[in-house]
């Protein structure tokens, strides 16, 4: 009695530090047919001006953070979308490989300034990693040895430009990036199915194994702070069926990140962890396939990077999102040359 009496207090304490965050939820599903479909929600206080961009291989790139920025050339083309055209943060390259960026208030890039190593843009993290690697096994490796810093400036909106960065390929590996204290911390490994916000992840896995000892059908804890989303999302992951047939599977993503959605207009401005959730994205690794659902629309639609103008040489193509437009079925063919936004700078 003492011992889970404690393990509760303990959850408590840490389940409390997530006060500050934003919300976003990020899963990785198994179909059961060798082939994985992620899944994330965007959870925020205002309208981030998304768009879908198509970036093909052979891209020039800038860091974007001054002198010393990290230049280089993609190698792979990408579907992505965009937030406040000033960050990629969410998307799907030609290999197959998805990464997600969630807002984590404790992210701490450290000093960057005296660091002789090119510096990249936060708005770029993603980017750069759609753009250069073809597994999360390839980009644990090279990210690992931390060949550049990054540096965050403060959002349009005032607010910090903090997150902590997802992987997820068609094998179902998975590695969760966070820099804590300035350090980098790499969870890497098929097990990291589920991702929020605050607190950091293994203080989230921590509150996650005594939720496990609860059992699901007996409780689960269900306000929208992260640890709680997380906590629900882990056990209806592991809880539901796998869908071998690609709509089905599909359905079955959908169906998990709209129960943990918060409807709009809700939000708190004593509790910013507490927001309405915008878009939501599912992306099926083995198809190349990247759906969209607006919150602010009655339908889903999808891009197949199959039927886009990748190859070197081809130009970057948006799909505009502006005033919400009412879109279904596959819009590959609705993407028009555009110039490609400026990541997040000083």
């Amino acid at each position: 009695m003492k011992k889970r009496l404690s393990s509760l207090l303990l959850v408590a304490s840490l389940a409390l530090s997530d006060v500050t965050a934003h919300a976003c939820t990020r899963i990785v599903y198994d179909t059961g047919d060798a082939s994985h479909i992620v899944g994330r929600t965007m959870d925020w206080m205002e309208d981030p001006g998304t768009d879908l961009w198509a970036f093909p291989r052979g891209m020039s790139r800038d860091g974007s953070a001054g002198q010393g920025s990290l230049k280089w050339t993609s190698k792979h083309g990408s579907v992505i979308s965009s937030f406040y055209n000033l960050a990629t943060v969410d998307g799907i390259n030609d290999a197959g490989l998805v990464a997600n960026v969630l807002y984590l208030v404790e992210a701490d890039y450290g000093d960057t300034a005296g660091s002789r190593k090119p510096k990249l843009s936060i708005g770029a993290w993603a980017q750069y990693v759609l753009d250069t690697y073809a597994t999360v096994a390839d980009a644990v490796a090279a990210l690992k040895k931390e060949p550049f810093v990054l540096v965050a400036p403060d959002l349009p909106n005032g607010h910090k430009a903090a997150g902590h960065l997802s992987l997820a390929d068609a094998s179902g590996d998975s590695a969760i990036f966070e820099y804590i204290g300035g350090k980098l911390v790499v969870h890497h490994g098929p097990q990291y199915r589920v991702m929020t916000n605050s607190p950091p992840y293994d203080q989230q896995l921590a509150i996650n194994a005594y939720w496990k000892t609860v059992g699901g059908l007996e409780f689960l804890p269900g306000t929208a702070r992260a640890s709680d989303r997380f906590a629900r999302m882990s056990w209806n992951l592991d809880a539901a069926p796998k869908e071998k047939d690609p709509r089905l599977a599909t359905a079955t993503v959908f169906s998990l990140i709209r129960a943990i959605s918060v409807p709009l207009g809700i939000t708190d401005p004593k509790e910013p962890n507490i927001a309405s959730t915008i878009w939501r994205t599912v992306s099926d690794t083995k198809a190349r396939r990247y759906y969209f659902e607006s919150a602010y629309s009655p339908s889903i639609f999808w891009v197949d990077l199959d039927r886009l103008k990748l190859d070197p040489g081809a130009k970057p193509m948006k799909l505009d999102l502006t005033g919400h437009p009412i879109l279904s079925d596959d819009v590959s063919d609705k993407f028009a040359p555009a110039e490609p936004f400026k990541f997040i700078g000083h």
